[in-house]
């Protein structure tokens, strides 16, 4: 079930993520490439868990995710879970 632009935005606002476009997106810092790696690698692990696959996008100081539902086109409660879950990733690197 699709959740509304006000409730997305109480919900991942105040931790960094943006509303836009049917989307929720965010980008994450690293020291290096590798750490890079590290977190989408676990990003990964989670997301094949989950059923749950967000757009993922590698630079060399940071990565970028962008997470929505394709079957409802729009964020659901499984986006912000996802979405909680990866800066729980990055919060314990």
């Amino acid at each position: 079930m699709l959740i509304s632009p006000d409730e997305i935005k109480k919900s991942v606002s105040k931790k960094g993520w943006e509303y836009s476009n049917k989307k929720i997106a965010k980008s994450f810092d690293f020291s290096s490439y590798n750490d890079n790696i590290k977190f989408v690698n676990n990003i990964a692990d989670l997301a094949e868990s989950l059923n749950h696959h967000p757009i993922i996008t590698i630079n060399p100081s940071n990565v970028k995710i962008e997470i929505y539902s394709i079957q409802f086109n729009g964020i659901t409660t499984k986006c912000i879970n996802l979405a909680m879950k990866i800066d729980a990733i990055y919060n314990t690197n």
